[in-house]
């Protein structure tokens, strides 16, 4: 992603060239990173978390409001994303979606792809979760 911004701004103010289609790839690119990556990141405890109170529990309050949470908040969002979204996927699946500019790039279906598939994914690694804090639970 990177080495296509460095490319697009070269060749923009150096060759006085612009590329729709490169710069699209890097918003694509820059989409794909964010949808795959949520669901590892949640795995790595990544996200934001408002520890103010949390840090002072027990280690089994913090696994039963984390499963608490998960299953009141994340589950239920992972539900909707996923549910919302296959119409979206589906209608751009069927007109095989491409950019509207002139010089873009064709596949836009493919990008709106990864909207359910990382509902499927963060939901996955939420399960995951839950049942890592419930065996927390158990084994105190």
């Amino acid at each position: 992603m990177v080495l296509f911004t460095c490319g697009v701004v070269a060749a923009r103010y150096i060759f006085n060239v612009g590329s729709i289609g490169m710069q699209e790839l890097v918003m694509y690119l820059h989409g794909c990173v964010f949808m795959i990556g949520i669901a590892f990141t949640l795995k790595e405890k990544g996200h934001v978390r408002v520890d103010v109170l949390h840090e002072r529990f027990s280690e089994k309050n913090k696994a039963i409001i984390d499963i608490i949470g998960t299953l009141l908040f994340l589950m239920p969002f992972c539900l909707f994303i996923f549910f919302v979204s296959l119409e979206y996927v589906r209608f751009a699946w069927s007109v095989q979606e491409s950019s509207p500019d002139p010089g873009g790039l064709p596949g836009v279906f493919l990008l709106k792809t990864l909207i359910p598939v990382m509902a499927i994914l963060v939901g996955l690694q939420g399960i995951s979760d839950v049942l890592k804090n419930l065996s927390r639970l158990k084994s105190r």
